[in-house]
């Protein structure tokens, strides 16, 4: 039985393929960034660095905690 044979213009698809999605992951992770998809994590690893001794809030009590402190102070905000 003979091995299927592989079109020439497979590889360079192949490679573009991977390139788009190295793309649109980059692109999904810069707009979780900007919305704060990441701040919770960022904001454990710091607490449980500096402040070891401190209770980490659930992630919601985090971004309610996060929510009440710019309502107080709007200033902070861009719109």
């Amino acid at each position: 039985m003979s091995e299927p044979t592989v079109p020439p213009t497979a590889a360079p698809l192949r490679s573009a393929g991977r390139a788009l999605l190295r793309v649109v992951r980059a692109v999904i992770w810069w707009f979780d960034s900007i919305l704060g998809g990441n701040d919770y994590q960022r904001y454990v690893q710091h607490q449980r660095l500096r402040h070891p001794d401190t209770a980490v809030p659930s992630e919601r009590e985090y971004w309610r905690q996060r929510h009440d402190a710019s309502e107080r102070n709007p200033q902070n905000r861009c719109c």
